[in-house]
């Protein structure tokens, strides 16, 4: 069997730095430090935090007067710092830039006296937080290319819009398609909100997938981004597309005949997991291992600077 393994994958920047905000906070704190909602979409890097003295809850009536708290990185409405400010509570903004971003675009936008369109997920933490960056009513939510066929805003010449930054590109380009043909004065963001790991773990894996028997998304269920990158193996060419947590998870019997399997993971699922597989896969079969590039990643994310090491 040959591994394709598409590259890049795996940890972006605002993962990678949401992380380490928990592990310094647990370093200069001491445990417990609460997370308020998974830091990141993977149960692996969930549990892993959970075990140094990370403590995840849902809301921060479930965090203790005086503690510290972390904010994911899939960003917070702008409800959550306030409270925490009024209870007093030591907040740590664990969000991604590229996140904050998009909550920057939609206050702006709403300052200028537009409405904003996102393109995004309803029920997704991300579109949560960004929808609450914003007076109620400012924001109206379009998840397809139907609603946005359907969707009715107040004044189609003050209209802006904002995307969730884990789309699939593909999927986004089609509603763009749609609400510039309906309202061709849209705003657009100056820079694709869609963030730059997304883009490069789609552009991987739709160029492994043509050549792939089968391909691997090894990600949490509920992440995002791993689960457009099963799409868009599909749509490439790739119909054995799964998503699994790892290795464990894999059902091996059902990759009996497959010459060639395509091997990537979600910006949330950690290497050790991919490492995980491809041993798994050594034990079973005569391997090849074959890396695919599209692209080098060289973006890094500062930490906050109540937590930075002088140096």
């Amino acid at each position: 069997m040959t591994l394709l393994l598409a590259s890049p994958r795996g940890f972006c920047a605002g993962v990678d730095r949401a992380i380490h905000i928990v592990e310094r906070a647990l370093e200069k704190f001491g445990a417990p430090v609460y997370v308020r909602h998974e830091i990141v979409h993977n149960r692996f890097v969930v549990e892993e935090l959970a075990r140094k003295g990370a403590v995840f809850v849902e809301e921060l009536d479930e965090v203790p007067d005086g503690a510290a708290v972390v904010f994911s990185a899939h960003g917070v409405p702008k409800t959550v710092p306030l409270e925490a400010r009024r209870r007093g509570l030591t907040s740590l903004d664990a969000t991604c830039p590229l996140v904050t971003k998009v909550h920057r675009e939609a206050e702006l936008h709403h300052e200028l006296g537009r409405q904003i369109i996102m393109i995004g997920h309803a029920g997704h933490p991300e579109v949560i937080g960004t929808i609450g960056q914003v007076p109620d009513g400012a924001v109206l939510l379009v998840g397809n290319p139907e609603e946005a066929r359907t969707v009715e805003p107040i004044d189609p010449e003050k209209l802006a819009y904002i995307t969730q930054t884990t789309l699939s590109v593909d999927d986004a380009a089609e509603v763009i398609k749609v609400l510039q043909q309906r309202f061709p004065r849209i705003i657009s963001p100056k820079r694709e909100d869609i963030c730059y790991a997304t883009t490069n773990r789609q552009a991987a894996v739709r160029t492994i997938a043509p050549r792939c028997d089968a391909l691997m998304v090894i990600g949490s269920p509920n992440s995002s981004n791993s689960s457009r990158l099963v799409e868009v193996a599909t749509r490439a060419g790739c119909a054995r597309s799964v998503l699994v947590q790892r290795a464990a998870d894999v059902h091996w019997d059902e990759l009996d005949g497959v010459e060639r399997l395509g091997i990537t993971a979600g910006a949330s699922a950690p290497e050790l997991l991919v490492e995980e597989v491809v041993a798994a896969a050594r034990e079973r079969f005569d391997v090849t291992i074959e890396e695919v590039r599209v692209t080098t990643e060289m973006v890094t994310f500062k930490l906050p600077q109540s937590l930075s090491v002088p140096e």
